[in-house]
Order: C-alpha cells, then structure tokens, then sequence
C-alpha cells in the first residue's frame, strides 16, 4: 500500500501545472458523481446580487463538469494546449492566462445576464473550464499567429483557428438566444470573455507588458498566508562573495536567458516556428522544461 501510494504521488510530482489542473478537474467531478450532488454552491449565477454571497464562485465554477462529455472535450483541449504553451512560457504565466480567463468568461456572463434581462433567460448557472482554456488558446493565436498546425493532410496556421473558434462562438450565443432549452448562450459567452482575455494579454505581451503580474503577485500573497513559515527571531546573515554588485552570478544567467527567448519568440511571432535554426529550438526545449 505504501509503495502504491509513493508512486502514485511521484506521478503526480512529474505533472506540469495544467497536468495538475486536469486531475484536480477529473477528481472533482468523480466528487461530485458519487455524492450524487451537483455541488451547486460553486456554480456561478448569473446575477450579481447573488455572486456577493459566493464570490469564489468566480473561480471555482471553472473546475465543475457535470456531463462526462463536456469534461472530456474540455481536458483534453487543456492536455494539447498546455504542452504547446509550457513549450515555451513559463508556468506562472500558463496560470495566469487560464486563471483570469475564467474570471473574464464569468464576468461577461453575468454582465449580459444583468443588463441583458429581456435578451438572456434568467436564474441561469455557469459551470465548466472553456472560458479558461479558451484563453490559453487564444493567447496562443495572437501571439504566434503565423505558426502552422498539422490538421489531417494540410497545414494551417493558428490565427485561421481562432477566427473559426470564435465565429462559433459568437453563432451559439445567438443559438442559445433563440432556442435557450437547448442552446448554450451562457457557455459561449464565458468562451468569448476568456478569448478576449487571451487575445489582449497576448498583445499587451508583445509590447513588453504582462498584464497578469499584478493578478500573480495577488494570488502569491493569498498562497503565503497559507504557508505555516515558522521564522526564527534572530538571523544570521553570510556575506555571499560570489556576488558583484548585489547580484549572484544565477541572476545574470537568468537574465541573459530570457532576454534570449524573448528575441526567439519575437521571431516566432513574426516569421513563425518553423523559421527557428535547430539551435533556437533546442534551446526553447530546454528553457520550457
């Protein structure tokens, strides 16, 4: 038991983050399966009024599946994604897309659920990680648009991708207005606030800005309050003589080499993929790991 245990738990050591999210999402609605609950109280509504009185509801309604299906097409949109995105940025950045994706596909749900009344059917629910993983996605065809993609025979480039996404998008928001018993309004509007979301900080990026440190540094101040960081009263501290003028000779090497993958993805961004020597690549590999 013991040996089941430890090796189960290495496996899900060697899991990258987005790895990890899909475990968390598989775990949850097995949860959810044998307590024969629909666990309501994480869904997001879509008025406001009633979102005060949960507001993790923002968050956690994206880590709610509740047809097998949905679950299923949703994972494993993640699995491809996150292996392209961790290929080439960093983790925190992959969380920080897909965690304010979900935050933007819910709150342009529920802004066109309440000042949209008479055109979206009221006491509506959001569940599910599409606005999320949508963001990831579209980051992906904003920032590269050029790169190509193996689609069966031909190749294709991932702007073309997200065009089609999002004019499908768009259609089953007006499918959902019309017939809202089997349409899907509130779904595909999450999927167009998460586009949004990506496509803006993929833009913003490519103009030297992050916008996501802001939501990082937020989300690593809640994670310290968890952390049971007993500290002693009295330090003492070494001089490091390694270091030149403050820094370690780690931080100049940190620095020179994301000043070099910013130049590789500016030529990705601009020339595509496949435009990068052997060397670049291998590099990027590297770097990604």
């Amino acid at each position: 038991m013991t040996t089941l245990s430890q090796d189960l738990k290495d496996k899900l050591q060697r899991l990258n983050v987005l790895e990890k999210i899909i475990a968390i999402n598989v775990v949850i609605f097995v949860i959810g399966l044998l307590l024969r609950s629909n666990l309501s109280w994480f869904e997001l509504p879509s008025d406001f009024s009633d979102f005060i009185f949960k507001p993790w509801a923002i968050i956690s309604y994206a880590f709610l599946h509740y047809d097998f299906l949905h679950l299923l097409f949703n994972m494993l949109w993640l699995y491809f994604i996150g292996r392209m995105f961790l290929n080439l940025f960093s983790t925190k950045m992959a969380l920080n897309i897909y965690f304010l994706g979900a935050i933007f596909g819910g709150l342009l749900f529920m802004l066109c659920y309440t000042l949209l009344p008479s055109v979206f059917s009221a006491n509506a629910r959001l569940v599910g990680a599409s606005g999320a993983v949508r963001a990831l996605f579209i980051f992906l065809c904003a920032y590269m648009p050029n790169q190509e993609v193996r689609f069966f025979t031909f190749n294709i480039k991932l702007w073309h991708i997200g065009i089609a996404i999002i004019v499908l998008d768009v259609f089953g928001v007006i499918a959902g207005i019309n017939n809202p018993v089997y349409g899907n309004a509130g779904g595909n509007l999450a999927h167009l606030g998460g586009a949004l979301l990506g496509y803006f900080y993929a833009k913003q990026l490519l103009k030297g800005t992050d916008i996501g440190k802001g939501f990082e540094r937020s989300m690593d101040a809640v994670f310290n309050l968890f952390k049971g960081v007993n500290k002693s009263p009295l330090k003492t501290v070494h001089k490091n003589k390694s270091k030149v003028g403050g820094y370690a000779k780690a931080d100049f090497n940190q620095f020179n080499n994301q000043k070099k993958i910013d130049i590789i993805l500016d030529k990705i961004s601009k020339s595509g993929y496949d435009s990068l020597t052997a060397e670049e690549k291998e590099f990027l590999f590297r770097a990604g790991k």
